[in-house]
């Protein structure tokens, strides 16, 4: 599908037809969606994110709020061009990017589900935080909820807070209960996990941050998280 067609549908039949509503900044936005083509596959705390069965492996991201964001995220995904371990930017308006869809579950929900994370994941998402870093860009607030698992390779889903300055321990925390804790008791038969003890583990780990370090688990210079 050429890009001027998909710009036409996104802006004739998507825009239009959307209400992204904020309720409040620290929750993600709701969306409505009154399309009868267009489905809904995910909102933040700045977009929706929607797919088109006539735009086969693309999805948009149709931001609500904070519009300055979108050109962060615009300026982080020029600077990666193209690699395996990210989305690809194929086209941009002052309020929505076209996508590269990147297919798979994420971390969390593996383990809530029982999937088995394999190593190999763990270091594709090393590889592409690396090749990051190489671009000049600071891999910021990188977690189990936007890096992906599919067919055993490992993608990061989310790049919007790359352009941050500041320190994120999160990836490397994330890490630390995969080699010390999930590898050696949970791999081999990698037993689902109920979700409200994956949400315990998750605030229980905020808490614990903030207690240690009086602030975030990641400190940025640009705004306060």
């Amino acid at each position: 599908m050429h890009i001027q067609s998909i710009v036409n549908l996104i802006e004739e039949d998507l825009l239009p037809n959307i209400n992204l509503i904020v309720e409040s900044p620290f929750d993600p936005i709701i969306v409505i969606n009154h399309t009868k083509s267009w489905r809904t596959i995910g909102s933040g705390n700045y977009a929706g994110v929607f797919e088109h069965p006539s735009m086969p492996g693309m999805v948009v991201k149709v931001y609500g709020r904070n519009k300055e964001e979108i050109k962060n995220e615009m300026d982080v995904y020029k600077r990666l061009g193209e690699h395996e371990s990210f989305s690809t930017l194929y086209a941009y308006s002052d309020n929505y990017l076209v996508l590269k869809k990147l297919e798979g579950i994420t971390l969390f929900n593996a383990v809530i589900n029982g999937i088995a994370i394999p190593e190999s994941v763990i270091k594709d998402i090393d590889r592409g935080l690396k090749y990051a870093k190489t671009r000049g860009l600071n891999p910021y607030d990188v977690h189990g909820k936007n890096v992906v698992l599919h067919n055993g390779k490992g993608y990061i889903v989310d790049i919007s807070d790359f352009y941050k300055k500041g320190y994120c321990s999160k990836w490397n925390d994330l890490k630390k209960a995969y080699y010390k804790i999930y590898k050696p008791f949970f791999l081999k038969w990698h037993p689902p996990v109920p979700f409200i003890v994956m949400e315990g583990v998750r605030k229980g780990y905020r808490f614990y941050k903030k207690l240690k370090r009086g602030n975030s688990t990641c400190f940025s210079s640009e705004k306060s998280l």
